[in-house]
């Protein structure tokens, strides 16, 4: 592979000539000592206002601390190694807190790297290569290990500008989130207020709202013919987020006629009645069922679907409390039949579904931007680690490859 002028090959890839590659004992100290581990009893006569870290995440919080200042933790086992793409490898914590003897501590060194570089740079990083195995998913990596792999180090002054850029966006994500769960709340009050059975609702069996229920069921899976139509056909495992995920199967309409699964049509209500009870969705377009469903087509004169659901997502505790069986648990037609729906007049429940839904575009608009926002950063990382994007610091001018 031909460098570009002002880049070589490294043991780390191809990185800026002014980089250096070092070993990460080198170029960092590893704090080791600062460890305290402590068990979970005895954390509980010692509750406070400390956090105690674990590899991952704060596993506790305790009345004393042992650690004060900036730090970067990374996992001295754990099986969380391997999700290195969509799981962070490291934390960055700062303040007084404690760390368990299942993380290392690592500070930069002065003048030469700073903290933030290690934090960012090892975040999401493939290091297996470096590990050893304990067990069949569990993996450590050793302090002796640690110190021996390699990785790139700029500039001081840049490593610093790619900090605070990296940090900028990190802010602007953190934000969006607070921003998201706040929204969430306010929607879970509405949703407490709304749902709410007032003096003049009626409250009738689901039953008696319904003009039917529809079956789900899976076709032969020995016919292969059956499988290559174009029909969806959905599991309870398809429902995320109480929506319709990604249609990963199709059957044919001879896979319908031959089998006890329905096509429910669009618009109608989808509930998980076993193994996932709690979920549901509205079909976002016709859509064949697997025997985890009981497709609802509500008396629209009486009943609007779009309130069935809102009354069904807030009440997931109570469907999931009608579970019945032993091995594999669900709800009985019959069961689903019986339940009590507390039932406003048609134009209150239209009222309450458009101001509920109103709250829930909002929130997919925040979550839209959210992810845009994290691409952006993982986009921003590739880059800014590698060198292939130059920033500007000091009296140095900044290069662009």
């Amino acid at each position: 592979m031909e460098v570009k002028e002002g880049y070589k090959k490294t043991a780390v890839g191809v990185i800026p000539s002014d980089w250096e590659v070092k070993l990460v004992g080198e170029s960092f100290l590893i704090c080791n000592n600062l460890r305290l581990p402590i068990s979970e009893e005895i954390r509980k006569s010692m509750q406070g206002s400390y956090p105690y870290y674990g590899p991952t995440k704060i596993q506790d919080y305790i009345n004393e601390y042992r650690v004060e200042g900036e730090y970067s933790l990374i996992g001295e086992d754990g099986d969380h190694f391997l999700k290195w793409k969509t799981m962070p490898m490291t934390l960055l914590v700062n303040g007084r807190f404690n760390v368990n003897n299942h993380a290392h501590l690592i500070k930069g060194r002065k003048n030469e790297t700073i903290t933030k570089w290690f934090y960012n740079y090892f975040k999401n990083r493939d290091i297996s290569q470096f590990l050893t195995r304990q067990g069949a998913g569990r993996y450590k990596l050793s302090k002796s290990t640690l110190i021996t792999i390699p990785c790139a180090i700029p500039p001081l002054p840049e490593q610093k500008a790619i900090a605070e850029v990296l940090s900028d966006a990190d802010n602007l994500i953190q934000a969006l989130e607070k921003r998201i769960a706040k929204k969430r709340l306010i929607k879970q009050g509405a949703m407490q207020k709304l749902l709410t059975p007032k003096e003049d609702w009626e409250v009738k069996k689901l039953g008696e709202v319904v003009d039917r229920f529809a079956n789900g069921g899976t076709p032969s899976t020995q016919n292969s013919d059956f499988w290559e139509g174009n029909i969806p056909w959905i599991t309870g495992a398809d429902i995320l987020n109480q929506k319709v995920g990604e249609i990963r199967r199709y059957i044919t309409k001879e896979a319908v006629k031959n089998s006890s699964t329905n096509v429910i049509k669009k618009g109608n209500l989808l509930v998980v009645t076993r193994t996932g009870v709690g979920k549901l969705a509205i079909a976002p377009f016709d859509i064949s069922i697997s025997q985890d469903f009981t497709g609802i087509y509500a008396k629209k004169d009486e009943l609007l679907t779009n309130y069935l659901f809102l009354f069904f997502d807030f009440n997931k505790a109570g469907l999931q409390s009608q579970n019945q069986g032993t091995s594999i648990k669900g709800i009985t037609r019959e069961t689903l039949s019986e339940t009590q729906i507390p039932l406003p007049p048609l134009p209150q429940q239209k009222a309450i579904a458009e101001v509920l839904s109103d709250m829930d575009k909002e929130i997919e608009a925040l979550e839209k931007k959210l992810e845009k926002y994290k691409l952006i950063k993982q986009g921003l990382m590739q880059n800014l680690l590698t060198g292939k994007i130059r920033l500007k610091y000091g009296d140095r001018h900044g290069e662009t490859a």
